[in-house]
């Protein structure tokens, strides 16, 4: 028999198990950073007047807004190439460059996933209760629809970042068993 092949009696690698996890974590970021950047992309509001001209609130209004589409798309689109990875890591129990890398740009879509939930989290708590100081007004109460999508919208964003950082503690423990 060849070596490295399995056989029957045998257990499988260590890792196979981490692998899997690994695989159904990145199923569960995919579909929180998708959730969160769907419903921000296509959140329009009514059109309500607004002294003498018509005014619509888009998240395309807020820089912070389109960061934050941006930045979910990017980790979302991110995530699913790296299922690759992830397949491959299942196969191939031993690879270890692979998960290094894993590990690394994880890290950094975690990064660039968190920035653009705070950004956004920051605009949203501003849309919902204003600043008298600036003397800015909460616009929640006027684009009561807008405001909930995009509140909602956090939520699955902050999830995925919750499940990147559990992976990266997953691909920490798969590396340290080598």
């Amino acid at each position: 028999m060849k070596p490295g092949a399995l056989q029957l009696g045998v257990p499988p690698p260590t890792n196979r198990g981490i692998a899997i996890l690994d695989f159904i974590l990145r199923l569960i970021a995919i579909a929180g950073t998708l959730a969160s950047a769907i419903p921000m992309a296509t959140t329009t509001s009514q059109t309500l007047p607004f002294f003498s001209k018509f005014v619509q609130a888009k998240f395309n209004d807020f820089p912070s807004f389109t960061f934050f589409v941006v930045a979910s798309s990017i980790v979302s689109t991110y995530l699913i190439i790296s299922l690759a990875f992830s397949i491959l890591h299942i196969t191939k129990a031993n690879a270890v460059n692979t998960r290094l890398l894993l590990l690394f740009l994880d890290t950094v879509a975690m990064g660039l996933l968190m920035a653009g939930s705070a950004v956004a989290t920051a605009i949203v708590k501003l849309v919902h209760s204003g600043n008298s100081k600036f003397n800015w007004l909460a616009i929640c109460q006027k684009y009561n629809n807008f405001c909930k999508r995009v509140s909602g919208s956090l939520i699955g964003s902050y999830a995925g970042v919750v499940v990147l950082i559990l992976l990266i503690l997953l691909s920490g423990v798969a590396l340290s068993r080598r």
